[in-house]
């Protein structure tokens, strides 16, 4: 079993209207994974979707690089409404 790929498992609950990140599995394909996924997060008959990933397929951006990863939105200021004047009439901006 610990040959098997791990699978990132992402629910969609009755409610929700996307899926979050439910937890992680090991099995050896697809469609394994998704009954696994099914018996285990959604025992209740909360899930009404299912997405199982690759973890291997999955490419994040490492906390440790943050700041320099996310620092050239900080350069457009302009895609922030912080500086314009909103007039009083302006109801629900």
């Amino acid at each position: 079993m610990s040959d098997w790929p791990l699978w990132e498992v992402f629910v969609r609950g009755k409610r929700g209207l996307n899926h979050t990140h439910a937890g992680s599995l090991h099995a050896p394909d697809a469609q394994m994974a998704l009954r696994n996924a099914r018996d285990l997060y959604t025992r209740r008959g909360e899930g009404v979707s299912i997405w199982v990933v690759p973890a291997a397929a999955i490419t994040a951006s490492s906390p440790d690089e943050r700041d320099s990863f996310f620092d050239p939105a900080g350069d457009k200021v302009y895609r922030h409404p912080t500086f314009y004047d909103v007039p009083e009439d302006v109801e629900y901006l």
